[in-house]
């Protein structure tokens, strides 16, 4: 990877937003505003931490994880729209809770526990700039609850109906990279700064998106292979019908098919999201193949 991609990284890019969320002020500073509450001391209990809960169970990253001596914070950053959110929200309060009790609490010390998804497009196509989701009885409707859990997701498209002015630069500053005069902006920016003159954060950052492609070649190569075995016996086998030329053809095309839906295969176990899925594959494929198997 060349060092101008690494250059143009924003605080929207989960790396970038991991390493700056990392220091503990900012992070308070984020949850605070975010929110609209105050933090007495806030530990952030480790960056992109990967839970497991059982050896054969599957892991889930979390990009920052962090507690105060009643509530429990994940925040997100989500650039792209796979459709999946209110699910993997289950999913990550689920599994921060169980993570929490195989350390040795009891449901009722449970702390609140907040998943926040700061989103680069509309999550719920509303037009707000934040939706909050609690739980409540259907039948009576002022009835909460009171599980302690809460799911916010942040809409960057809608940053200026935000009623907080510090969220409004946030979410700003998040679509657009702006340059701003506020106070947390201009501590989070220069930490972004910070972070990208970082030689050791570059290369870690480097050699990760190295592995992912070596990852990926692997998986395209195969892919292709077993794609274009599979596709060229049934074309072979269609072609004692429809004649050699056209089976392998067919072999051909449908071994291309079989090849991209295994590499889009292994490109999500790897965690990637569909804007980086399509940016590593449109040199092979056009962007209208990638998302037929999406």
């Amino acid at each position: 990877m060349d060092n101008s991609k690494w250059e143009s990284l924003t605080l929207s890019n989960d790396y970038i937003f991991s390493r700056v969320m990392r220091d503990k002020e900012i992070c308070k500073e984020v949850i605070e505003a975010l929110l609209s509450i105050k933090i007495d001391k806030l530990e952030i209990i480790e960056q992109q931490k990967t839970i497991n809960i059982d050896y054969d169970a599957k892991s889930v990253r979390l990009d920052i994880y962090s507690e105060d001596e009643n509530k429990m914070y994940n925040i997100e950053i989500q650039v792209s729209n796979e459709h999946n959110l209110p699910k993997r929200s289950r999913y990550y309060q689920g599994i921060i809770d169980l993570n929490a009790i195989d350390k040795g609490e009891y449901f009722d010390n449970l702390k609140e526990n907040i998943i926040i998804f700061i989103c680069k497009f509309d999550p719920f196509e509303k037009g707000l700039s934040r939706y909050t989701f609690t739980n409540k009885c259907e039948e009576v409707k002022d009835l909460e609850l009171m599980d302690g859990t809460k799911k916010i997701f942040f809409n960057t498209k809608a940053y200026d109906k935000a009623k907080n002015e510090e969220v409004k630069a946030l979410l700003k500053y998040l679509e657009y990279n702006n340059k701003t005069n506020n106070k947390l902006i201009s501590k989070i920016d220069k930490k972004v700064k910070e972070v990208k003159d970082n030689k050791e954060w570059r290369v870690e950052y480097m050699t990760l998106e190295m592995i992912k492609q070596e990852q990926f070649k692997k998986g395209f190569k195969d892919g292709e292979e077993k794609g274009f075995k599979d596709g060229e016996e049934k074309g072979f086998k269609d072609g004692e019908e429809k004649g050699l030329k056209e089976g392998k053809e067919e072999g051909l095309k449908e071994g291309k098919e079989k090849g991209l839906k295994l590499l889009i295969k292994k490109y999500k176990k790897l965690g990637l999201n569909q804007e980086e899925i399509i940016e590593d594959l449109k040199e092979e494929y056009t962007e209208e193949e990638i998302r037929k198997y999406l």
